[in-house]
Parts: C-alpha cells; sequence; structure tokens
C-alpha cells in the first residue's frame, strides 16, 4: 500500500530525539516506508531502550549530540543535508522537571531555538515538523477539549517549557519564516502509550517493570482521566503533516494542530489498568499510603482535533481495546523473548496501516 503519498521515499529525513520512545517509532516508520534517517540525541535515555532493541543504529546515521549544542547540531545538519527534519528531542518527564528545572527548560526552549536557528539559515530544508505537548496549553481542567487558539501555559516546568517552545516556533515563523522556502508546522499530542517505552514516572512502563517481577505497582491517581492513543497514533499524524507540507497545501505552514483520539476514548487510569490486566497475568496494583503529589498533576485533559480533520482529513485509527492491545501484547513479546522485536514492531506499524486503510484515513492507498 502507499502510505503519505510516498513522500519520504529517497528522502533525508533528520529526527532528533530519534532515541527515545516516540523517536525511535518515528525513525523505523521512516526507514520502513523508504526514507533515508539520520537520528541526533545525547544520548539513549533507558535501559531497556527500544533504540538498541529495535536495534536502529544499524538502519539510520546516528549522531551523538545535544540538543541544546547548536555548534554540533548545525554540523550534523551541515554534513546530513536533510530535506525533512521532524524535532522531537525533549526533556520529557514532568516529575524530572520539579527535580532539575534548569535542564527541562534549556533542553526544551533553547533546543527549539537551535533547531529553527539552523532551518532558517538552511532554505534547502523544505519541512520541519516541530513537536511539542498537549501539556503545552494552560489546564483549567474544563470539560471540552482544548483548541489550538486556546491559551497557553504550564502550572510545572515541563509544562512551562513546552509552552515556551511552541511560543518560540511561532515567533520564529513570524520573523524570519514567513517567506521562507522552507513550511513549518508545530504539534500537540500526549499521553501517547505503546511498546517500547520505558521512561520512569509513566503508568504502562511503571506497570511492566513491575508486574514483569511479579511485584505491585503504586498508581497516584487512578481517577486522573487523559486521552490514550497508541504512539502510531500521531506519528502517522506527523508523518502526513510533514507530506502535505511538502505538497505545499493550504492552510498549515505555520500553523499549530492537535492529534488526539476521539473523545469517547478518554479513559480513567483505573479503566486503563484494568483493561491492561486482561491481556497480562498476575496484575496488581494500589495507591500507596501516605502519598504526596509532588507538584500539581492534571485530573482533566483532553484536545479538540476539528483542525486537523478539517485540513488533513486525518483522525485516530484505534479504538481503546485495540490501542490497549497493541501496547501489552508488544511488551508480552518482549518478556517472553521468542520473537525478533524490530520484526514484530514492523509488523504491528503494518497491522495499523491495514486498519487505517480499511477505516478510509486518508494518509493510506491501495
Amino acid at each position: 500500500m502507499s502510505q503519505f503519498a510516498e513522500i519520504y521515499r529517497g528522502r533525508r529525513v533528520l529526527v532528533t530525539g530519534h532515541t527515545g520512545f516516540k523517536g525511535s517509532w518515528l525513525a523505523l516508520w521512516l526507514t520502513h516506508i523508504g526514507a533515508e534517517v539520520a537520528g541526533y540525541s545525547v544520548d539513549v535515555p533507558t535501559n531497556p531502550s527500544n533504540f538498541e532493541l529495535l536495534g536502529l543504529e544499524k538502519r539510520l546515521r546516528h549522531y551523538v549530540g545535544d540538543i541544546r549544542d547548536r555548534v554540533r547540531l548545525a554540523e550534523v545538519v551541515d554534513e546530513f543535508r536533510p530535506e525533512l527534519v521532524f524535532h522531537m528531542a525533549a526533556q520529557a518527564l514532568v516529575r524530572r522537571s520539579y527535580a532539575d528545572p534548569v535542564t527541562t527548560f534549556e533542553t526544551n526552549t533553547m533546543g527549539m531555538v537551535n533547531v529553527l536557528e539552523c532551518v532558517r539559515t538552511r532554505p534547502w530544508i523544505q519541512v520541519a515538523v516541530l513537536i511539542t505537548s498537549d501539556k503545552a496549553y494552560r489546564n483549567d481542567e474544563w470539560c471540552w477539549g482544548y483548541r489550538e487558539t486556546d491559551a497557553l501555559g504550564g502550572h510545572d516546568p515541563y509544562s512551562g517549557s513546552k509552552s515556551c517552545a511552541d511560543l518560540i516556533a511561532h515567533s520564529y515563523y513570524h520573523s524570519f519564516l514567513r517567506n521562507s522556502p522552507t513550511r513549518i508546522a508545530i504539534t500537540r499530542a500526549g499521553n501517547v502509550i505503546g511498546g517500547g517505552d520505558w521512561a520512569d514516572d509513566r503508568i504502562v512502563p511503571d506497570c511492566i517493570r513491575a508486574w514483569s517481577q511479579g511485584e505491585s505497582v503504586d498508581v497516584r491517581s487512578p481517577q486522573a482521566t487523559r486521552p490514550w492513543q497508541h504512539v502510531l497514533e500521531p506519528l502517522s499524524g506527523y508523518l502526513w503533516l510533514g507530506a502535505r507540507l511538502w505538497q505545499q497545501a493550504d492552510g498549515l505552514n505555520g500553523e499549530a494542530f492537535n492529534f488526539g483520539p476521539d473523545a469517547h476514548v478518554n479513559q480513567t487510569v483505573e479503566k486503563l489498568l484494568e483493561a491492561m490486566a486482561a491481556r497480562w497475568p498476575e496484575v496488581r496494583w494500589q495507591v500507596p499510603e501516605g502519598f504526596e503529589q509532588v507538584g500539581h498533576e492534571a485530573m482533566l485533559l483532553k484536545l479538540s482535533c476539528d483542525k486537523v480533520l478539517f485540513h488533513l482529513a486525518w483522525r485516530a485509527v484505534l479504538q481503546f481495546p485495540e490501542t490497549v492491545a497493541f501496547t501489552v501484547d508488544w511488551y508480552r513479546v518482549w518478556r517472553e523473548g521468542h520473537e525478533n522485536l524490530q520484526s514484530y514492531t514492523l509488523g504491528q506499524i503494518d497491522a495499523y496501516c491495514q486498519l487505517a486503510q480499511a477505516r478510509g484515513a486518508t494518509w493510506v492507498d491501495a
């Protein structure tokens, strides 16, 4: 089947943060559809690591460098000469942002500045897709989805840094890139789950670590509601957005777009755990006694995706049970160790694309 209008086949694509959870899935998908991929990242952030489990170093050009180091980033860009850039490098954990706010702000704000400095001085870069977060919105915990025109903000350093990064991108577009050959767009998504996430203080990897050892897991906020989506959902949106920017489609350049599931997919943490328990044996969890919340944790957050539906005809493919099945089954394959994880992950990408095609997704054709 044809994906993303075959835009990426044979193109040079740079992914910053390619060793992370979302970045490794994006890099694998891009190589799978024929792109020549380079990745730029300061380190392999976790152990285990999805980047290592998928054998990605053998499938792409792996550059080591800090997103805060503009000189090193520029050297890599000039050596590889990407035609498209996906900027995903970030300090992405809320609780870590309280422990180290300086690094969080430096990475997420100056990282965005450094990417855009490279982009604005190299007009041969045709497209840049800049990934921020749904946490960039000032979360007033209202019952309707946040739109791209709603106020940005952040109670915690991570959210604040992401709102700053969003504003930086907006400023660079209007100051330097509006009349440039390079086309850019900002994306906001959050609460992504899927196989290969090993970050601390995230509900799914916390559960997998504990349950793999036969232990119970502490759950801080079981009634918190989130728009859970599989990692392939926003990535399909980012890739389709990049392809349509390449095609110079109207209404995209300089704009921000939310990528999230339909509203009925929003579920509590408790519902997520119950769905995971149906596919994983001997599951236990509890709210820890005497637990003290570090900083602010939102109880309700969801996005309006009307804009991306209108401009890209994009919408999420998977239902909530399918999202959980894709996620838990990946970890079970990892735990059992009977299959090649790269092949299995590529199989999940293909299965997702087949479901997308059957359900009328605009970015995939027979």
